[in-house]
């Protein structure tokens, strides 16, 4: 019996290497089993290193009581405390599985089997294992020289000498000996069938892929044909012997004996599954894959590896089946196909294993293998780099290839190996098939132990596991979801990578009407070894289709290689069109739109990043406090008016940008976004985008100049107010900004001074607005203001006041109708709208003399804007039906009811339409065919600048303009003709509307 004070001693010892039960351990220690040695340290340093040092040593003692004397007990123990390889070896594999465990207790000396530490024994092979199986000569012996060999995997496994990856090589290697061990036996035992048939076993799956589980069902496919010599009549009967041998050899490594079992061999990816006969013919499987294979069937192929019988018929199978793996991509919804596959697989998880479950679920083994064989199967049709059945391997060749990024595929990798250490040691305990994660305290403290998670292991294995997992489900979803994919997997066979010779009748067939030039383009985007080249060449053939989808392909190729040069060294750029969402698509119609969004995005390429749908992209615009605040804070930071003011302008690049690609997008339309049924609503996301860009733009202005002259505070107060388009939030992309300036001098300054001020800040404001630069100039146009150009730039509140009591005329509070704050001084601001209200809401309405007065001024503006030569019938702004019937009829409306009726007063057109058809001043269809005809007008306003890159009010006369205006307003190619009809046709009827009550 040992004494108090030492077993208080050896318990405190054995809770710090790690045991939880010390008193069962002392009890066992100072067993006679282990009384040579129960006070050497090596062997209690020795357990405290293993996942479970309380089954280790539980584990020891069986074994050491399983010798058959007390000499063999003696060398086993002098060699476990001499020998640390061994020592590492044996207790590691006894603290991690209870299964071999006992199967050392049941054959006592197979704990030999760990001795051997060469170099050439740290990754066996097949003929290894062979080899190891050779003396197996019924299906008792086989099992246990499997557990024999499979003692030597996870001892290696355990102590680290193999990894993950390595791990399950050797588990595919040891199937495959095993595979041969038992058609040997079965051959054996009928040797007549064996004389009749060649018979070819292939593995698919992990056992396939060289990455099986310790505990896995072996998933094989067998080829059948009659022995050489054997008449093709008797095919029938080498078939029934084939499938006899088959059987036999299944059934040698599926049955449970006294020793249990190996692992079920499940033929159920054969040809029709458990319906279809168990051998067939090459000639059947052919057949059967040619003409009624599922999606899933070619998938699985993936894996498909000759393993034992016949190999050279083996090899005929793979040979003849491997073309139409490769052209699996090219059936129709063939990615949806493979993407509905693995969410059917999400679903019929049961509910109360979801978040256990390692290989399934979300965030699992198989979301990895499905995006990496997705990938594989899309790209490596052109790719033959890709067609590995191993997954890591074909992840590493993806990375390669520039089909996933780097840091993804390296994540991918990381987390891929960390759940299959998890899947490898929860089966490797009890050696059987499970993929969910335990829940048992102590489970999970082996479990985090054996991955060598020490410091409170359940805390740390639960922390990386969810780390992991939420990882492979990110990226899961970014590389499996790819649009790009789906496109890719659209294309021709010989459309997925570019090749020259066929290259030039692929663009003349899409409508490049320059392929000589495109295939330079082509060249200096693609050819080279770089990763670079190798992400074009992937992307290149579908931005071709994307191009060529737009009235002008040559615009679309040439700008992409302009904005790919200019950020060639820029590494996130080509990753962002690969990778994120529809970026690569959005580009692509952007770039072949026209010329205005190209030249904005020439002059600041990292705005690509806007097309993704990222953290840092999105088309959204942002509001106009959104924008003031980041201009604001720009004026702050830069040194002088002249930098400040670059900086806004600079903003307001980036945004006009940001407008134009998404209205570009709205139009086209996408795979991701469809096009924009509401065209409405677009044309009032233009508007109020461009609007508040330009509010946010004079704001910051203001702030820059008057920091400049002043520092915080300008001797009087000024504000800016929007008019036109601007006020009405309705400015096109080359809209100029209509405005009044208004100043009111600060208590104590003398007015002499307060309008110097206010005149020297209006005209630094439109000077550095003006300054040729990269970025578009802003036009600030004040020839609204009171006596239009004669007048003063510049008025105070009480000038306007007097001013409008005194002179003011019909136009004048026409024109006041879009009048609206916009920058500076927001009281005073408020106060002007205040001033100007009963000019444009007039308590008695409008005089006959008034209406008469506004109808000759729209006759007189029309006549004398109306450009010479011009078709009045396709001007936008002039003609007949076009802006400026809707918006003077709208505004008449305002002038005459705008008192009475609340919804009248407002200075969007949209929206006092839509008032007056409420207060039934205009009968709902007419509403809506003025409406309709606004909204078109104003769209072919902004596809003339978008297409362009100029402003202009009528169709262009250019063929290839013409056609990307049609594209950009929904007609397609070769139908130019129609789109112009169909605004006669709307302009037509919103003028008969206009002459009933604009003209009544």
């Amino acid at each position: 019996m040992t004494a108090p004070g030492r077993r208080s001693s050896t318990f405190t010892r054995l809770l710090r290497h790690g045991f939880t039960d010390p008193s069962a351990a002392e009890r066992l220690l100072d067993g006679v089993e282990l009384a040579p040695v129960r006070n050497d340290p090596v062997l209690l340093e020795a357990l405290g290193a293993t996942a479970d040092p309380d089954l280790a040593l539980h584990g020891l003692v069986r074994l050491l009581e399983a010798q058959p004397d007390p000499t063999a007990r003696r060398e086993l123990l002098d060699t476990l405390i001499a020998a640390k390889p061994l020592r590492d070896r044996l207790l590691g594999v006894l603290g991690a599985s209870e299964a071999l465990a006992d199967h050392l207790a049941r054959h006592a000396g197979d704990w030999q089997a760990l001795v051997t530490y060469e170099p050439r024994d740290l990754h066996r092979g097949v003929a290894e294992f062979e080899g190891g199986l050779a003396g197996a000569t019924d299906p008792v012996s086989l099992r246990v020289a499997y557990r024999r060999c499979l003692l030597s995997i996870a001892a290696r496994d355990v102590c680290g000498t193999i990894d993950v990856a390595e791990t399950a090589a050797e588990l595919a290697d040891l199937a495959t000996a095993t595979l041969r061990a038992a058609l040997r036996l079965a051959e054996e035992a009928a040797p007549e069938d064996a004389a009749l048939c060649r018979l070819a076993v292939i593995a698919m799956g992990k056992c396939g892929g060289h990455e099986l589980n310790y505990v896995s069902d072996v998933d094989v496919i067998f080829v059948g044909e009659p022995a050489e010599g054997i008449a093709e009549a008797d095919e029938t009967k080498a078939l029934r012997a084939a499938t006899s041998l088959a059987s036999h050899m299944m059934r040698i490594c599926s049955e449970t004996t006294v020793e249990g079992t190996i692992w079920p061999v499940d033929a159920n990816l054969r040809p029709e599954g458990r319906n279809g006969p168990l051998v067939r013919t090459l000639s059947s499987h052919v057949a059967y894959y040619q003409r009624w294979a599922k999606t899933w069937e070619f998938q699985a192929l993936l894996k498909a590896r000759p393993v034992a019988g016949d190999l050279a018929l083996g090899g005929e199978y793979v040979a003849a089946l491997q073309p139409l793996v490769w052209q699996a991509a090219e059936r129709e919804n063939f990615v949806a196909d493979v993407q509905k596959m693995r969410r059917r697989v999400v679903e019929n998880i049961p509910v109360a294993e979801v978040d256990r479950q390692l290989k399934l679920g979300p965030g699992g083994l198989r979301d990895v293998e499905f995006a990496v064989q997705l990938l594989q199967l899309v790209h490596g049709r052109a790719d033959t780099s890709l067609r590995s059945g191993t997954t890591l391997d074909a992840l590493k060749a993806l990375a390669a290839g520039g089909y996933v990024g780097r840091a993804d595929a390296a994540q991918l990798d990381e987390a891929y190996r960390f759940l299959r250490s998890m899947e490898h040691r929860i089966q490797l305990h009890r050696l059987r098939r499970t993929h969910l994660v335990p829940e048992d305290e102590a489970d999970l403290r082996r479990l985090g132990r054996s991955l060598g998670l020490r410091n409170d292991p359940v805390t740390g294995l639960l922390r990386e596991w969810r780390r992991h997992a939420a990882v492979v489900r990110r990226l899961h979803e970014k590389l499996f979801y790819r649009p790009l994919l789906d496109a890719v997997a659209q294309l021709a066979p010989g459309e997925t990578r570019l090749r020259p010779d066929a290259a030039r009748e692929r663009l003349v067939a899409l409508g490049y009407a320059d392929p000589a030039a495109a295939l330079r383009h082509l060249e200096a985007l693609a050819s080279g070894v770089t990763r670079k080249a190798a992400i074009q060449r992937t992307l290149l053939p579908v931005l071709l289709g994307w191009f060529a989808d737009s009235a002008d392909p040559d615009a679309g190729l040439l700008n992409f290689r302009k904005v790919s040069d200019a950020l060639g060294k820029t590494p996130w750029y080509l990753r962002l069109l690969r990778d994120e969402g529809a970026a690569a698509e959005n580009l692509a119609r952007v770039l072949s739109a026209g010329r205005l969004a190209p030249d904005l995005l020439m002059r600041a390429p990292e705005a690509v990043a806007l097309l993704g749908d990222g953290d840092a992209g999105g088309l959204a615009p942002r509001g106009r406090a959104q924008l003031e605040q980041e201009i604001l804070a720009a004026v702050r930071r830069a040194d002088g008016a002249v930098q400040a003011v670059t900086a806004a302008r600079g903003v307001r690049r980036r945004e006009l940008f940001r407008t134009a690609a998404a209205d570009i997008v709205g139009s086209y339309g996408t795979e991701a976004q469809p096009v924009e049924a509401d065209q409405g609503a677009l044309v009032d996301r233009v508007g109020a985008a461009v609007s508040d860009l330009t509010a946010a733009t004079l704001a910051g202005t203001l702030r820059a100049v008057v920091r400049e002259g002043w520092g915080d505070t300008l001797p009087t107060r000024f504000a800016v107010i929007g008019m036109g388009r601007f006020g009405g939030h309705e400015l096109g992309y080359g809209s100029d900004a209509d405005v009044l300036f208004v100043h009111e001098p600060r208590d104590g300054v003398d007015e002499r001074e307060a309008a110097d001020a206010a005149n020297k800040v209006v005209a630094e404001m439109r000077r550095l607005l003006q300054v040729p630069s990269a970025d578009p100039p802003l036009i600030v146009d004040a020839d609204l203001r009171p006596e239009g150009k004669s007048g003063p730039l510049v008025r105070t509140l009480k000038s306007y006041a007097a001013y409008y009591r005194r002179w003011s005329l019909t136009w004048e509070s026409h024109a006041l109708l879009r009048a609206e704050f916009v920058a500076g001084d927001e009281d005073l601001g408020r106060r002007f709208t205040e001033l100007v209200d009963p000019l444009r809401y007039p308590a008695h309405g409008l005089s006959e003399e008034a209406v008469r007065e506004i109808r000759r001024l729209k006759a007189r503006m029309e006549s004398e804007r109306l450009p010479r030569g011009a078709d009045p019938k396709l001007h936008a702004k002039l003609g007949p039906g076009g802006l400026s019937d809707v918006e003077w009829t709208v505004q008449l409306m305002q002038l005459r009811h705008g008192h009475a009726e609340p919804g009248l007063r407002t200075t969007r057109t949209r929206q006092a339409l839509a008032a007056a058809s409420r207060a039934g001043l205009i009968s709902e269809e007419n509403a809506a065919t003025l409406d309709e005809a606004w909204v078109l007008a104003t769209r072919v306003r902004n596809a003339v600048m978008l297409v362009r890159g100029r402003a202009g009010d009528t169709f262009p006369t250019d063929p290839r303009e013409l056609a990307a205006v049609g594209r950009y307003l929904g007609h397609g190619p070769g139908h130019a003709g129609d789109m112009l009809d169909a605004y006669r046709r709307t302009a037509r009827r919103a003028r008969a509307v206009v002459e009933d009550l604009f003209y009544e």
